[in-house]
């Protein structure tokens, strides 16, 4: 299996696309977010990976940098049904208060012969902290991330040589997640700026950590292998770099910080 980071970026970010990827498993793809606007489709395109191969997406809240590309996922795959191309059905995984906020989207903004397919074709489905699915093949666990300022879920999902991959959604590890998140062999963490930077970009304000706090988390918990995204994007050239050198002074695993699009196998 594979994971393609689709963008890196914040809710901000002009420089790089909005924090969202796909695991895949050959031609079956499990999309995680979908950033903030039609450039999902062109990124999709670019990796190769065809809307007709994807049939599980979780969308872990509300806001417009994870969910607004998601209506043009479910336009353009509505179109693919109604032109007979699009075989299956397409779940869309979230917590319950979300799926009335794109039933509502859906409604207002895609033309009525598409958006029938919501509730038959394109369902969404709630699911409860705790829940497991299986999707490709795998079973994945949802989790409410206890975010204090939108409610969202994160998940952990066993890969098929049983390591764990954990991703915390885009907000600081809460204490709520180690239950699920403890054993991971990958962790998905946000960092939205170098520590020596927090002056400048005062993610606590907003709820999120710096690449040091982040990776002080992942040595803790004895993480082997941390993925950092949704950053700011005044750094693109030198991103990875600079992260790399101010996580490694309180990390001893392997760190990555990716471009977008960068391709991890697991």
């Amino acid at each position: 299996m594979k994971l393609t980071i689709l963008g890196t970026g914040n809710a901000l970010v002009t420089e790089c696309y909005n924090t969202c990827f796909v695991i895949s498993d050959n031609k079956k793809h499990f999309l995680v977010d979908a950033g903030g606007g039609n450039q999902i489709l062109k990124i999709l395109k670019e990796k190769e990976i065809a809307l007709e191969e994807i049939h599980d997406i979780f969308i872990t809240h509300e806001h417009i940098d994870h969910l607004l590309g998601l209506i043009w996922l479910v336009r353009m795959i509505g179109q693919k049904i109604n032109q007979g191309k699009y075989e299956g059905v397409l779940h869309i995984y979230c917590h319950n208060e979300l799926v009335t906020v794109i039933k509502t989207i859906t409604s207002l903004t895609i033309e009525k012969k598409v958006a029938k397919h919501i509730g038959e074709r394109i369902c969404l489905t709630p699911v409860k902290s705790g829940e497991t699915r299986g999707i490709l093949g795998c079973p994945v666990t949802f989790f409410d991330i206890g975010s204090t300022k939108a409610k969202q879920f994160g998940f952990s999902m066993i890969l098929p040589d049983k390591k764990k991959l954990s991703c915390c959604g885009d907000e600081p590890y809460n204490v709520c997640e180690e239950v699920y998140v403890k054993g991971s062999d990958w962790l998905m963490h946000e960092a939205f700026c170098l520590y020596k930077e927090a002056d400048k970009f005062h993610p606590y304000e907003k709820h999120h950590s710096t690449v040091r706090e982040a990776c002080q988390l992942a040595e803790k918990l004895e993480i082997p292998n941390l993925i950092l995204y949704h950053t700011e994007d005044t750094h693109i050239a030198e991103r990875k770099k600079l992260y790399c050198e101010e996580g490694k002074e309180f990390y001893s695993g392997s760190l990555y910080v990716p471009e977008d699009g960068e391709v991890f196998e697991l």
